[in-house]
């Protein structure tokens, strides 16, 4: 694993740990945001093993999916999860009108925390196969 990759690991973890501070205290949309970024410092660092690096969240997202998932690498449902959960966090930082649930919020935490844990499996298991 790079320097570069277990720094985004890192900022994956301390996401989620703010994540999970946020919705305890009620904060259910910044608690959802913070669950997205989780998964998108984890789907750059997975992107990091081929060498691709991208300024824009579309970016990441369409070479995650070209990638790893439509090459069977990585299961659809990460992909999913990662697309949803830039719309909840679009729901939770720039609309007023209907906010982010505790339901919704807890969806995506718990897909931040799979998340994180494939990217701690992805990223070892592929370094573990380098001499």
């Amino acid at each position: 694993m790079t320097p570069e990759q277990e720094n985004l690991l890192i900022q994956a973890r301390e996401s989620l740990s703010a994540a999970l501070l946020l919705h305890e205290k009620g904060f259910f949309g910044f608690a959802a945001a913070r669950a997205y970024y989780t998964m998108f410092y984890v789907a750059q660092a997975i992107l990091l093993e081929r060498g691709l690096a991208f300024s824009k969240h579309s970016g990441v997202h369409s070479a995650f999916g070209e990638h790893f998932v439509k090459t069977g690498i990585i299961a659809p449902e990460f992909h999913r999860y990662l697309i949803r959960g830039m719309e909840v966090r679009h729901t939770g930082d720039y609309t007023t009108g209907k906010p982010v649930n505790p339901t919704e919020s807890q969806e995506q935490i718990s897909r931040a925390e799979k998340f994180l844990q494939l990217g701690e499996n992805t990223l070892t298991t592929q370094n573990s196969d380098t001499p």
